[in-house]
């Protein structure tokens, strides 16, 4: 696979993909899960002409992985202007992989309270689901092997990277 992936196609056929759900909802809310997510979101959100502010959501604090991964340094609150209490979210991330960023991402929107709906877009969704979690919008599906990744870099340009995990021998 090459870096090849068009952003702006993927991106303008979620906007049509969300276009009727916003229109049955003028009060619909998006989030976006920073860092990635929020990059999506920011071009969704503007595409679709939302009238409501732009929501971001930081998760660090509800990964369960984070003694694994180590929490990143510079730890940004989330910030949500609008109430999300029985109203429909639009909760957007770069790619779905494991599940559990958006697990972590559901339990934080609660504690802000109950949402009526919430439609999950993802730029990417890939293979490799370790909880029962699926996109509603989806930009592209890829099928990746175990030591391959895919990144989204932004903010400008938005671009999506393809990599290799290196492996290192173990010294035994």
């Amino acid at each position: 696979m090459s870096n090849a992936i068009d952003v702006e196609a993927l991106l303008a056929q979620m906007t049509n993909a969300l276009r009727p759900l916003v229109k049955a909802d003028p009060d619909v809310g998006m989030i976006g899960i920073r860092t990635g997510g929020v990059w999506v979101a920011e071009r969704l959100h503007r595409a679709l002409g939302l009238q409501s502010g732009l929501g971001a959501l930081n998760i660090n604090f509800y990964r369960d992985d984070f003694t694994r991964i180590g929490m990143h340094p510079q730890v940004t609150p989330s910030d949500l202007p609008f109430g999300v209490e029985d109203r429909h979210i639009i909760l957007v991330d770069d790619v779905l992989f494991s599940g559990r960023t958006i697990r972590a991402a559901l339990n934080e929107l609660f504690d802000y309270g109950r949402p009526a709906h919430v439609t999950l877009a993802t730029l990417v969704a890939r293979n490799g689901r370790d909880l029962p979690i699926q996109a509603d919008v989806v930009g592209t599906q890829l099928t990746l092997t175990a030591d391959q990744y895919i990144k989204l870099n932004g903010p400008e340009p938005l671009e999506l990277a393809l990599a290799t995990r290196l492996h290192h021998p173990t010294n035994s």
